[in-house]
């Protein structure tokens, strides 16, 4: 008994050393002395542990390892100047720490490089996205197809010419050369043998003017028609093609600045683990805490550093895929510089939405059902072309021509002139079945496009459903994050006043510095991901329009009129629906059997 009374008073002795010790190492060079952290006094922010090294804010502090140090880790001494207490978390909003980055914090420098809001990103894109000009170039080419199809209907006026010119010589053996009858000219110079020959002219021209008509066909008439369905199908796909690209923007906008936040997240959790490495160094040298410590707190250092490293190369991607969606050339002055900075923050602001309103503005707006309801229609016209070919085809023409004369002395002289009518018509009565393939054909894809129609409005219907499914994810992974962050910041002060205090150990530290990285993440990817699910819903309910009025100017008249109506009410050609509202007809059929009387 008395053994184990003398054990534990060693203990107590040695502890008591220990403590002593530890208190009695020289004080940090500041003038302010150790105090307790105590929350804010506005009741609106977070309570957060202050640092007790200095009063004043320090530089964030950079780790940097290099493979000569054999596995050491160079921090700044001011680190490492209490070694009892650890810095907490910064008070600092993240979005203005993000603001403040550098070259070193970012791994390239963006001196220099064009700044872009959120409005200025979208109309450069507008500007000079490839994907744009290419639907503006579609325009034009649809705009050259009704102009061709449409001259086939139209007066065609052209002059036509031959020349020609023969050798006397070869008219030597004609007949004419053997008009006379005698082997010697007659006396007196009259017409003798080879005279008529010699009459003759040796170049002979003729010059038509003709213009040509189509009377009827019309299978043209119908094409002429169809081509106008495709000018508007061509510029309701460039709506689509805009409000696609203004969504990409914003989600891509929104990536650059949720990568840049998290560099400063990934960086401060390294901070916080450097800082900690160095305070458990310092107590190893106290001979406090066993290697094992420094060990443990290494380790989780260099885990964390690759994170870092990730985050910074994901911010340099999507700011490079921002450029090329807005249409930036690279530019070799620059060399490995950033080609542009957003200027932004990802804010949360709640929306409210009425699903069945909002599928229903879809349908009514989304280009893409009008584009595809432009498409039905010009099939629609592709059938009378293929019944254009039971009709008849009637065409005129009719011009003057003027004809040189076979005897003439002059070039110029007696020439023959005078008019040309001509009415030439066709028409197919039997041909095996040709015009009926055709026409089984058209009417086969027209049955195609209106199941296509179907099924995008079907299309359309998921895709809000799925846009505002996400916003409520994401709206309510804000409310959940939200909290979680306070929380785990306070976690973090609580694990760290209890190490000082010996109470804790060194594992609830870092186990709450993890968490609280994984909080201050997954809260920004809540904001991103509910500021892009916004620009998604937009998207798909068509309500991208207010970026897109400068294409205004370009739009035919067609596409504002009722016949792109795409509400529920209507079928893929638009004509009102029988059945507008969801009928189930159930059939029941009942089977009764009767048992033969028994006798």
């Amino acid at each position: 008994m008395r053994k184990l009374q003398f054990v534990v008073s060693g203990l107590g002795l040695a502890a008591f050393l220990a403590a002593a010790l530890l208190f009695g190492q020289p004080p940090t060079p500041t003038d302010t002395p150790t105090s307790t952290p105590t929350p804010s006094d506005k009741p609106t922010t977070p309570p957060v542990l202050v640092s007790t090294a200095t009063p004043s804010p320090s530089p964030t502090p950079s780790v940097t390892i290099s493979p000569i140090d054999a596995g050491t880790v160079s921090v700044p001494s001011t680190l490492g100047a209490s070694p009892g207490i650890s810095p907490s978390p910064s008070a600092t909003p993240i979005a203005v720490q993000a603001a403040a980055l550098g070259t070193s914090d970012l791994g390239w420098s963006e001196k220099g490089a064009p700044v872009f809001r959120l409005d200025q990103a979208v109309i450069t894109a507008l500007a000079q996205n490839p994907t744009v000009l290419q639907a503006l170039e579609e325009i034009r080419r649809t705009k050259g197809v009704i102009i061709q199809i449409r001259a086939e209907a139209l007066p065609q006026i052209g002059p036509s010419s031959s020349f020609n010119w023969t050798d006397p010589n070869l008219r030597d053996n004609s007949s004419f050369s053997t008009f006379s009858t005698g082997g010697a000219p007659p006396p007196g110079g009259g017409m003798g043998h080879g005279g008529i020959k010699n009459l003759r002219s040796d170049i002979s021209y003729n010059v038509q003017v003709i213009g040509t008509q189509l009377v009827f066909n019309y299978s043209t008439f119908r094409s002429i028609r169809g081509t106008f369905f495709q000018r508007d199908s061509a510029y309701f796909a460039l709506r689509n093609t805009i409000d696609q690209t203004i969504a990409t923007v914003k989600t891509q906008f929104y990536q650059v600045i949720v990568n840049r936040e998290l560099i400063v997240v990934q960086e401060e959790s390294v901070r916080l683990l450097d800082s900690q490495l160095k305070d458990q160094q310092n107590r190893f040298e106290a001979g406090t805490v066993p290697r094992f410590n420094v060990l443990q707190a290494q380790v989780q250092l260099y885990n964390q550093i690759p994170q870092l490293i990730a985050a910074r190369n994901n911010y340099r991607i999507s700011v490079l895929q921002l450029a090329k969606t807005l249409g930036l050339d690279f530019n070799p002055a620059r060399g490995i510089s950033a080609t542009l900075r957003v200027s932004g923050d990802l804010v949360y602001i709640p929306r409210k939405i009425d699903l069945l309103a909002a599928i229903e503005e879809g349908k009514r707006t989304r280009p893409f059902l009008k584009q595809q309801r432009a498409n039905v229609l010009n099939q629609i016209e592709q059938v009378h072309v293929a019944i254009g070919s039971w009709l008849p085809n009637v065409n005129a023409s009719g011009g003057g021509e003027w004809l040189s004369r076979q005897f003439n002395p002059g070039f110029f002289e007696n020439i023959s002139k005078g008019w040309l009518t001509t009415v030439t018509g066709s028409w197919p009565i039997f041909d095996s079945g040709m015009a009926w393939g055709k026409i089984q054909q058209q009417r086969a894809i027209l049955s195609q496009q209106e199941i296509t129609y179907d099924d995008d409005v079907r299309q359309v219907e998921l895709e809000i459903q799925q846009a505002a499914s996400n916003l409520l994810q994401n709206r309510e992974l804000i409310q959940a994050t939200e909290k979680n962050q306070e929380t785990a910041e306070e976690a973090v002060r609580l694990a760290k006043a209890r190490l000082d205090a010996g109470a804790g150990t060194q594992l609830d530290v870092l186990n709450a510095q993890v968490q609280l990285t994984t909080a201050q993440s997954t809260y920004l990817q809540a904001l991103f991901g509910y500021n892009s699910s916004l620009a998604e819903f937009d998207r798909v309910t068509g309500a991208q329009s207010t970026y897109s009025e400068k294409f205004d100017g370009i739009a035919p008249h067609a596409t504002k009129t009722n016949t792109y109506y795409t509400g529920s009410d209507v079928d893929a050609r638009g004509k009102p629906k029988r059945n507008a509202g969801f009928q189930t007809n159930t059939t029941t059929t009942t089977t009764t059997s009767r048992e033969p009387n028994s006798k």
